[in-house]
């Protein structure tokens, strides 16, 4: 009996006998199993909702509640519990009823001590047999989601190396020209031509570095190490570094936030990451739109039961429904030939990993409202400690 657990080894044992348990108990703790007795249906009950017992060993003739009545009411409470029948040479109508009612096993009196120990120990079989199968199927299930998960990171690989493919031709062709015009220029001793290429040289190099830092921002491993700060300083940490650089452009930045919005738990450094990446298009939405003289960015944070919202409003160029639809596909950028088409897919991304999404609301012409709703606390995450948010890089 060495090999079964604390668990396996618990007996509930129920008579209303007081010398037929005292014997019963004797003999189980001799065979090596931790014994609980009660003496009617009713304190049986009431032992087994507080210690579940995987086994219980009951006589099926008692008074008030019988043992039958007794392995319903334990089968209701828990289907996987052992239960034996203990009756007697007249009672085997009862017994076969039992049977009936899923019970384990039943033995007859008197009771035989190799008898009852055969019974009991095809009871610890059939539990040790359910929790094998129980961690198979859960090692099953482990490794179809592992395998799942690979194949989703292998067609994500895939659609990566031919989304950059893609994404990196065209400032590869911007590039190639402005080497051509830096060489004619040289050639010729043209000045201008000679500055004009360089000028299409730097602003190439600079997409490309873009374009590979995003890449590498969104292809590391990150740690998403939750951090519970305060949502209101966070909100002007963010505000603060993108207003300087929204009011520089001519354009208005209001800012509006819920003075009550407590703590949120978020990593920190990749949220305000996601943030900045949104605003920025707001801001190029509005730098790129000619029909009205004034322009505006709202930033407004609210909160709803259990979330956190940053609301982002820009009356720029608007998008139509189909460029509001490819927004979050990678090297889909709204900025033309200035983006690397990644920020929104990242910023997607983040927003995702911590349960939350970007809402989208839009018209051509009419400006863009992006709702990031996060949740304030992360299900089942680490330790965390408060400290001042970090920026990671826009």
């Amino acid at each position: 009996n060495s090999g079964r657990s604390m668990m396996e080894n618990s007996v509930l044992l129920v008579d209303d006998e007081k010398g037929i348990r005292k014997v019963l108990r004797i003999v189980l703790s001799d065979m090596g199993y931790h014994v609980r007795t009660a003496k009617n249906g009713a304190e049986a009950l009431r032992l087994f909702k507080e210690e579940r017992p995987p086994i219980v060993l009951t006589d099926i003739k008692m008074p008030e509640m019988d043992g039958i009545e007794l392995l319903r009411r334990l089968k209701k409470l828990s289907p996987e519990t052992e239960v034996i029948m203990v009756t007697g040479h007249g009672d085997m109508d009862l017994a076969i009823k039992s049977l009936k009612y899923e019970a384990t096993d039943f033995i007859t009196k008197p009771i035989n001590v190799n008898v009852l120990e055969i019974a009991l120990k095809r009871a610890c079989d059939r539990i040790i047999t359910r929790q094998q199968l129980k961690e198979y199927t859960e090692s099953l299930e482990r490794l179809i989601r592992e395998k799942t998960e690979l194949q989703d990171h292998l067609s994500s690989l895939g659609l990566m190396i031919s989304s950059i493919s893609h994404g990196i031709k065209v400032p590869l062709t911007g590039l190639d020209g402005g080497m051509y015009m830096l060489e004619q220029g040289f050639a010729k001793g043209n000045q201008g031509e000679i500055e004009e290429g360089w000028e299409i040289v730097k602003q190439m190099v600079e997409r490309i570095r873009k374009m590979v830092l995003d890449i590498l921002f969104y292809a590391k491993e990150r740690d998403m190490r939750w951090e519970r700060i305060d949502a209101l300083s966070f909100a002007e940490e963010v505000a603060r570094v993108v207003e300087p650089k929204i009011t520089s452009a001519g354009i208005e930045f209001e800012k509006n936030f819920d003075l009550k919005i407590g703590e949120l738990e978020i990593n920190a450094g990749y949220v305000h990451s996601a943030l900045l990446n949104i605003l920025d298009n707001a801001a190029d939405a509005c730098a790129r739109d000619n029909s009205k003289q004034k322009h505006k960015i709202t930033f407004e944070v609210k909160q709803d039961k259990g979330h956190i919202i940053f609301d982002i409003a820009d009356n720029g160029i608007g998008m139509d429904d189909e460029t509001r639809a490819k927004i979050f596909t990678p090297f889909f950028s709204l900025k033309g030939e200035k983006g690397t088409g990644l920020g929104l897919f990242i910023s997607n991304k983040i927003i995702q990993q911590h349960g939350g999404e970007i809402i989208v609301r839009s018209k051509l012409g009419q400006g863009a409202r992006f709702s990031v709703k996060i949740p304030k606390m992360q299900p089942e995450s680490p330790p965390v400690s408060k400290k001042e948010s970090q920026p990671a890089r826009s």
